[in-house]
């Protein structure tokens, strides 16, 4: 059985890319408005891709906002093997696209941050620099296989002063968890809440990407 699945993009892959983003949006939202965080930095050096979870739903119950997310715990373990298979295939498509010396950067916003993590346990994707926006790694899993490997890159988790979500006792237990699992995660902090906020943003590339 085959399922269609969307994505979007801004920018335009050439040979002047230097930077290939695969962002994954939080639970509720749609891939077509999330990218739109990322439109600052489409252009000649960046090119942006963003999946959307196969799962839509009615976020006022029966009408209304058309939202989507990536799983539930409902048959779980199917639900991460069809995304990690359709977030492989859309991720070697415009791969292909880029130049092979392209810097690929894996971002994940809320729920976005446990479904990169799964796809990546799972699928060993190429990447550069992963980048978790107030967001959690999977606990439920282990990290051994990939730890040495994670650690040659550029791993960052980011946490909003008022973030209702992530709040300072829930940011601990996962330092510890992260600690525990020997991943070396670079921490930093924002001010804003559970949202990607445009500001914020452009300043971890300028401090993080363009050094």
């Amino acid at each position: 059985m085959q399922r269609t699945a969307h994505y979007y993009t801004l920018g335009t892959p050439s040979a002047q890319t230097r930077r290939l983003w695969f962002v994954c949006h939080g639970y509720g939202q749609l891939a077509s408005n999330f990218i739109r965080k990322f439109d600052q930095l489409a252009g000649n050096e960046d090119y942006v891709v963003a999946p959307e979870g196969l799962s839509r739903f009615y976020w006022g119950g029966l009408t209304g906002k058309v939202a989507a997310s990536w799983m539930t715990s409902a048959d779980r373990l199917d639900e991460i093997a069809d995304y990690s298979a359709m977030l492989s295939t859309i991720f070697q498509q415009q791969r292909a696209l880029v130049p092979e010396e392209v810097d690929v950067i894996l971002f994940g916003f809320s729920q976005g941050c446990a479904t990169m993590v799964r796809w990546m346990l799972r699928e060993q994707p190429e990447f550069k620099h992963l980048w978790l926006w107030a967001g959690q790694i999977p606990e439920d899993v282990s990290y051994d296989a990939v730890r040495d490997h994670w650690n040659t890159k550029e791993l960052h988790a980011f946490v909003g002063t008022d973030d209702p979500l992530i709040t300072p006792e829930r940011w601990e237990l996962q330092r510890s968890y992260v600690a525990a699992s020997g991943l070396a995660v670079q921490e930093h902090s924002y001010t804003g809440d559970h949202r990607v906020v445009r500001e914020a943003l452009a300043g971890f590339v300028e401090q993080l990407l363009t050094r």
